[in-house]
């Protein structure tokens, strides 16, 4: 067993765990859990985000927000859903996730099942610490179409390729926009708080479309 401590994470990396060993972790520690799992072939993370982790994950989940309604688009938002394939023994709980070209199908649905159920359309990791595990292989394998990371100031989007994630300029989901203007937004937060960046955020948005 390996335990790190970082400003933002405290990560445990757990060896030899057999998907029913993590299935019953997963039951006994239930939902209502501040822990984020990841499990990849015998191996387990458990991750317990800090402030500025979080932090940066509500103001990115603001910001899409903002886009789905400029952009009228429906957005079915589904946190850090555990996201699981037992057949490929691989499983993530993300940052944020979200539903919006497959919104529909997944409406009103309190569970998801990767084995009927598309994956979600977007995928947000906050990765101010590295991760033990690959978690852009576990996201390709369990089909996640479209990954944004953000790290240190910097937000990377990569769309899904053939089983393989590639960097792009624009999100396939967000299309019209250069979203690589998202962090000088973030950062802004810091100054102008968070409800006037959302402000200044929506702005540019429209002045975009």
């Amino acid at each position: 067993m390996v335990t790190t401590r970082t400003p933002s994470a405290q990560r445990v990396v757990l060896r030899n765990i057999s998907w029913q060993t993590f299935e019953t972790m997963l039951a006994e520690m239930g939902e209502e859990r501040a822990s984020r799992l990841t499990y990849d072939q015998g191996t387990l993370e458990i991750m317990t985000p800090l402030l500025p982790h979080e932090y940066w994950k509500c103001l990115i989940e603001r910001l899409i927000f903002v886009l789905g309604e400029e952009l009228n688009l429906e957005i079915f938002p589904t946190g850090s859903t555990t996201l699981k394939r037992e057949d490929l023994r691989r499983s993530a709980e993300p940052d944020s996730s979200y539903y919006i070209q497959n919104e529909a199908q997944v409406r009103n649905k309190f569970e998801i099942d990767l084995n009927s159920d598309p994956p979600p359309d977007l995928v947000v990791e906050i990765d101010l610490t590295s991760s033990s595990l690959d978690k852009f292989q576990i996201y390709a394998s369990l089909g996640v179409p479209e990954l944004w990371r953000y790290e240190e100031g910097v937000l990377k989007i990569y769309q899904l390729q053939q089983g393989q994630y590639v960097e792009c300029s624009n999100s396939p989901t967000f299309a019209q926009l250069p979203l690589n203007g998202i962090p000088r937004f973030l950062e802004e937060s810091q100054r102008v708080g968070v409800m006037g960046m959302t402000r200044n955020f929506r702005n540019w948005v429209k002045e975009q479309i």
